[in-house]
Parts: structure tokens; C-alpha cells; sequence
């Protein structure tokens, strides 16, 4: 394991030592767990961002599910004839 040093603004520096006691962790743990779930939520940040370009895409291109074809099928949930999903194009 590498070592980094960083600066912390006091009141992080006061919180970070509290929540350490409180947990019963090391800060070090404490900033490993702080980071791995910063880039976990970057990453689906930017997975997110890349299906919407995707879909902006599709909406462009005409590949688009009307909404009464969407509503119909939802009104058919739960019942013994349930509809399977709309198509592109329905």
C-alpha cells in the first residue's frame, strides 16, 4: 500500500478524526472507504451520461416508443392478459 499525504481543511481534519472514534476505524480506512465510493459514483455518473447520449441519439435517429404504446402496455400490468413491451415503432 502507497502512502499520500494530504491536506485537510481543519474542520474536515476535526470531522474526520470524530467519525473515526465514532466508527472505531482508522481515518486512513475511513478516507480508502471515502474515495473508493467517490470513484464508484463517478463511474456511474459517467455510464449514466453515456446511455443518455445514447438515447438523445436514438430519439434523434426516430427509434422512439410512442406514449400511449407505453401507457397501453403499463394498464396491462397485473392483469391475465398482460401485454408484452412495445417496440421501437408502435
Amino acid at each position: 500500500m502507497s502512502v499520500t499525504t494530504v491536506r485537510l481543511q481543519p474542520e474536515l481534519e476535526e470531522n474526520l478524526g470524530a467519525m473515526a472514534e465514532k466508527l472505531h476505524r482508522s481515518k486512513s480506512w475511513l478516507i480508502n472507504q471515502a474515495l473508493r465510493e467517490f470513484f464508484e459514483r463517478k463511474e456511474l455518473d459517467q455510464s449514466r451520461w453515456q446511455e443518455t447520449l445514447q438515447a438523445i441519439e436514438s430519439v434523434a435517429q426516430g427509434k422512439i416508443v410512442s406514449g400511449d404504446a407505453v401507457n397501453t402496455w403499463l394498464q396491462s400490468w397485473g392483469s391475465t392478459n398482460e401485454s408484452p413491451p412495445p417496440k421501437v415503432g408502435q
